[in-house]
C-alpha cells in the first residue's frame, strides 16, 4: 500500500530522541563499510546518477519523487541483503529522509544495529571520499529487480 509522507513518518523522526539509531560522521561511515556493514542507499535513481555512489551501496529507494514509499515492499527488498541483527548504514542526499527510515528499521523491523549517515552523501562527496557513478549498479539492481 503506498501512502505519503505523512504523520507515521513524521511521528516516527520525532521519537529520535528515544532512537537506539545511531548517527554518524562520513569517518564512522568508511570504518563501517570497511567492516562489512550493509550500506542502503534510499534515494531515486535521478540522484544516483547525478551524484553518484558510494561503491557497495544497495540501491533501495524508499521515497519515490512525491514523497511516497510502501514500507513493507521496501523492507522485503532490505531483508534481502542485511538481516535484522546485521550492522546496517542508511545513506540520502543531506540525511533528513534518512532519519525516519533508520527509527523504522530500528523501531518496526527489528534491526539492532541502525545507522544514520548524518548530513548524507553531499557531506561524503564535499569531503574528498570516493564515489563510482551509478550506471553499473543500477543497471545491475535493475535487471535482477532489486532496486
Amino acid at each position: 500500500m503506498r501512502r505519503y509522507l505523512a504523520l507515521p513518518l513524521l511521528a516516527l523522526a520525532a521519537m529520535t530522541a528515544l532512537a537506539e539509531v545511531t548517527d554518524i560522521d562520513n569517518a564512522e561511515l568508511d570504518r563501517l563499510m570497511k567492516a562489512g556493514a550493509t550500506v542502503i542507499d534510499i534515494r531515486t535513481a535521478p540522484e544516483w546518477e547525478e551524484t553518484g555512489i558510494v561503491k557497495g551501496s544497495n540501491l533501495l529507494t524508499f521515497f519515490d519523487e512525491r514523497g511516497r514509499y510502501d514500507a513493507a515492499a521496501w523492507l522485503e527488498q532490505v531483508k534481502r541483503v542485511a538481516k535484522p541483527g546485521d550492522p546496517v548504514i542508511v545513506i540520502c542526499r543531506t540525511g533528513n529522509r534518512t532519519k525516519p527510515v533508520s527509527q523504522f528499521l530500528d523501531k518496526q523491523a527489528g534491526y539492532t544495529k541502525v545507522y544514520n549517515v548524518r548530513n548524507g552523501i553531499k557531506a561524503w562527496i564535499g569531503s574528498g571520499a570516493p564515489v563510482i557513478p551509478a550506471r553499473d549498479t543500477l543497471a545491475a539492481c535493475r535487471a535482477a529487480k532489486t532496486c
